[in-house]
């Protein structure tokens, strides 16, 4: 499931910096990055370069649930031309394996 991308960036191709960015952020449990996994649901960038990420975790009890958020945000700051990040958490909808790319199902020997 590909997440809802929002963007009014002033810097063409920021959109993709960042969900490069957001791509060096792996679960620790599964060797896949967040973005293929499914745990994005929207990025949205503003006019004035700000970043806004919905996200989920695979599971409400997720042992990093504290600090795969502050992952995101911090690798989305430090992507160049971001002037703000901020990262939202959400479990609506819970994560099911559909959401995941089939790039990362065939990582995980799901296809």
């Amino acid at each position: 499931m590909e997440p809802e991308i929002i963007n009014n960036a002033s810097r063409p191709g920021l959109v993709r910096d960042v969900i490069d960015s957001i791509r060096q952020i792996y679960d620790p449990e599964i060797p896949v990055n967040v973005y293929d996994l499914g745990l994005i649901y929207k990025i949205r960038l503003d006019e004035d370069d700000r970043v806004f990420v919905t996200m989920t975790l695979t599971t409400p009890n997720c042992p990093v649930a504290d600090s795969l958020p502050n992952q995101v945000e911090s690798v989305v700051m430090l992507t160049e031309g971001v002037s703000d990040a901020r990262v939202e958490l959400t479990f609506t909808p819970p994560f099911t394996i559909d959401m995941m790319s089939d790039e990362a199902k065939l990582e995980l020997g799901l296809l």
